[in-house]
């Protein structure tokens, strides 16, 4: 019988893979060189973005953290996915092996994104491990995109606003959402909360996705 051993627990089951290592995201770099690909000035991005360039500037320079849905705009402005701000210049994989201490993310203000998807060559998901400090939200400004979201609450509670309706999610309740519709969050435990948060962008990979996993459910 196949054994593996892991956490003082004796198994074999031969070679063991390797997992991903652990590099902390620079966003202020990866938008500046995405910016300087698309030859945008500051002022450019701003008004594709809806930001101020006083807050472009701030991030760029690393001298603040922007939240998730300062992330979502610039990703939208920016045309590529939301992940790509996590990406670290190595080599991409077909399979993604992320050990629990050796994750890569971007701490926030308000918490963390932990990306699980990080070096994968085809991004058909984006799946995302989310630590929100008390009272941590992603502002009055609903989130719209293409394609749908599910999210899974691990610990604490987390209310999500989609359109006018408010869903309550505790530990173990999920949700699966259509991304076009305006929809916002927030942690209102007094302790922070947890959630994984899966986004599926609606371009190519997507009929894959539909074929596989939600045949007739999954749609833009």
């Amino acid at each position: 019988m196949k054994r593996l051993e892991r956490r003082g627990v004796l198994r074999n089951v031969g070679a063991i893979a390797q997992p991903v290592t652990n590099q902390e995201a620079n966003v202020g770099v990866v938008l500046r060189a995405l910016r300087a690909e698309r030859a945008l000035t500051i002022r450019a991005l701003a008004a594709k973005s809806g930001l101020a360039m006083n807050t472009l500037s701030l991030i760029e320079n690393a001298k603040t953290s922007p939240c998730v849905a300062t992330l979502q705009q610039l990703a939208f402005a920016l045309g590529v996915p939301i992940a790509t701000f996590f990406e670290n210049g190595s080599p991409k994989n077909r399979v993604v092996y992320l050990q629990a201490t050796n994750r890569s993310g971007a701490t926030f203000a308000r918490g963390m994104l932990e990306d699980l998807g990080v070096g994968l060559a085809n991004r058909a998901i984006e799946p995302f491990l989310v630590t929100m400090k008390p009272t941590a939200s992603t502002g009055m400004q609903p989130i719209v995109h293409t394609g749908l979201d599910f999210v899974y609450c691990l610990e604490g509670r987390i209310v999500y606003t989609i359109e006018d309706t408010n869903y309550l999610l505790e530990s173990g309740d999920s949700l699966l959402f259509e991304s076009h519709l305006p929809h916002r969050w927030q942690n209102v435990d007094p302790v922070p909360s947890r959630m994984l948060l899966v986004l599926c962008p609606a371009d190519s990979h997507d009929q894959s996705a539909q074929r596989h996993f939600l045949p007739g459910h999954l749609r833009e």
